[in-house]
This record gives C-alpha cells, structure tokens and sequence, in this order.
C-alpha cells in the first residue's frame, strides 16, 4: 500500500555533488592521487509544502486543513472574529494573545498559531500558558521535538505552582472544564514522547500527569495512554493496576472513546462493539476508539489486524488533527522503517 513507502525525511536534505563513489564524511574532501578538493557537501532548503498545507504528514504526505459544517465554520469564524478585535486592542495582553491563538488554531490554521503563541512566549516569557499552547499546536504539525521541548519549559515554570482550571475554547455539553494547566502539560509531554516511540520517557510523563488528573474525565484519558504506554512495555502488572481504578460507571463527559477502550481491556467491552465506520464516515470519537481497539490488537499479539485498523483510521485524512490518527500515523511511519520486526504474520500468537 502507499503508505508503506518509507516516509519523506522533514530535515533538510544533505546533496553531494561530486563523483560516483565519493565520501561525505565532511565539508569537503581530497581525491585519491590528485589532491583536487572534491565538492562541498551541499545543505538543501527542507522540502517546502504544497500551497495552503499546515504541516507534513509522518509518511510524507501534505495536511491540508479539512472541511467542516458550514453552521460549524460560521461558529468558529465568529469567535476567531471577537478574539482577533481584543487582541488588536490590546496586543500584550496575556488572554487575549492566547485565545487569538487558540481560535485561529481551532480553524487548523496552525502556522499562524504558532506564531501568535511565539509572540506570546516573547512577551511573557514567564507564563507557561503560552508554552502549553505552542507545544500543542507542535503536535499538530507533527514537530514532537519542539513540543517536547516548550513542554519541559513549562513544567520548570510551574513547578511548586499552584494549579489552575484551564478553561474550555470548545465546551462540553455541559459547560464544565475537566482540564487543569498542569494537567495539559504533563499530558501533551507524554503524548509528544509516545508519538516519537520514546515509551520510558512517555511513562514518566503519564505518572505526572495521572497525579494532578482530578476530574473523571482527566483521569480516563491520562489512564488510556498509560496503559497503552505500560503494556507496549510490557509491563502488564502495572498496566493492570491502572485499570483497576476504571469502572463503566465513572461520570464522564467527554472521555467516553478513551473509557470504552480501557473496559476492552477489562474484557467488560469488545472490539465488535466499539469499533463504528471508519473511512469517510470518520468521527473523532471513531477514531480515537479505532486506534484505542488496534493497539489492544497490538499488545495482545495480533499484530496484523492492528495494522488493518491503523490504516483504516488514516483513510479519513479529515482527521489528521485528532490524536488517536497522529498515533496511527506513528505507527505505520515505524513500521515503514522497519521498527516492528514483530508485525509480520502474527495474528495467532
């Protein structure tokens, strides 16, 4: 399939101009007998993206962002509106940079983000809140390793600070956040290093982030990751333990994919049932539990048909924001270059 192709490399691309045979091992080099300085290694520009794309994806493919509902759209462009005139009337004001940021994020217009955000990290260099949202928005763009690193920032920043609720930009139906900013962070660390394939570090960040996780919702979705983490290090045990603490009557709003698939792993759910259309009929909840199923498939030894779910869930590239599709992504990227030599024939184990 295409997406098997070894994924395009977003670092700059290293040219040797010079002869067939040659070395380059440095700037530049002697031919053999001659003493003629060989060509310099040449540095070319990154591969730019198409035109209107955000970000490439793990397996070289432009991210375009995706259509929505028009009643939808209009919703999103009224806000991008209001937060766009309070942060024009005042440019150095903390909120208003953030929520300028997170609106035009909402729109996946995550370049101009990121820049809102790096303005705010420019001018408040102290508030970790900027941070936070910068690393997120890295994330989208599949960039892990500066997500990892403004998140690590701002664990330093917060680091003996009191908690606070991080308010909601798209609201549960109930209107409640269930999110702190300590929360945030931790979790979009462990989900930057689980994304690299870097599970040791993950676990750690997972372990902190279930310690401030205070509300069900925050719980669940922090438990999902750990397991997940736990259990590709096989450490059922501990994977175990966690899932001791998860009941089907936990008061969720919002984590009910993350809760579905952690009762999988119960064996109080099967994957018959959670598992809903995929392709073009793709939700986020769809594929956040299409991931969640395969990577049971994964852990359980059949590795075949988590990879027939992955590449179910990166059918619908509508969704290439959602976690549960960059983690899919992830895993097809590692296994075109050949990092699962246990994803073969393995179905039966």
């Amino acid at each position: 399939m295409h997406r098997l192709a070894r994924p395009l490399s977003l670092a700059a691309v290293v040219l040797l101009a010079a002869c067939s045979g040659s070395d380059a091992e440095g700037d530049s080099m002697e031919g053999p007998d001659t003493g003629a300085a060989m060509p310099a290694v040449v540095e070319s520009p990154e591969i730019p993206l198409p035109e209107g794309a955000q970000a490439r994806s793990l397996l070289g493919e432009p991210l375009f962002p995706a259509e929505m509902p028009d009643e939808v759209r209009t919703v999103y462009e009224e806000n991008l509106a209001a937060a766009l005139a309070d942060y024009e009337a005042t440019p150095d004001d903390a909120d208003a940079i953030i929520w300028y940021g997170r609106r035009l994020a909402y729109l996946q217009r995550y370049d101009e983000a990121i820049e809102v955000f790096t303005r705010g990290v420019e001018l408040h260099p102290d508030d970790a809140r900027m941070l936070r949202h910068r690393g997120h928005r890295y994330v989208s763009i599949r960039d892990f390793d500066a997500a990892i690193a403004d998140f690590r920032t701002a664990v330093e920043l917060t680091r003996g600070a009191e908690d606070e609720v991080e308010p909601d930009g798209l609201p549960n139906a109930l209107g409640i956040p269930t999110s702190t900013l300590h929360f945030n962070i931790w979790y979009h660390l462990g989900l930057a290093h689980y994304l690299k394939g870097e599970f040791e570090q993950a676990l750690l960040a997972w372990n902190d982030c279930l310690a401030v996780s205070k509300h069900p919702d925050s719980v669940v979705a922090t438990s999902y990751w750990l397991n997940n983490t736990l259990r590709r290090l096989g450490l059922d045990a501990e994977a175990d333990g966690v899932l001791a603490d998860i009941s089907a009557d936990m008061e969720i709003i919002e984590s009910t994919s993350y809760l579905d698939v952690l009762l999988l792993h119960k064996g109080e759910k099967t994957a018959d049932e959670l598992v809903g259309p995929m392709g073009e009929g793709a939700t986020l909840a769809s594929t956040t539990t299409a991931y969640g199923v395969g990577m049971w498939h994964y852990v359980n030894g059949r590795r075949d048909t988590a990879y027939g779910l992955f590449e179910q869930v990166l059918d619908n590239a509508s969704q290439w924001p959602a976690f549960g599709f960059v983690a899919a992504e992830a895993e097809m990227a590692r296994l075109a270059d050949g990092e699962d030599a246990g994803s073969g024939g393995a179905d039966d184990a």
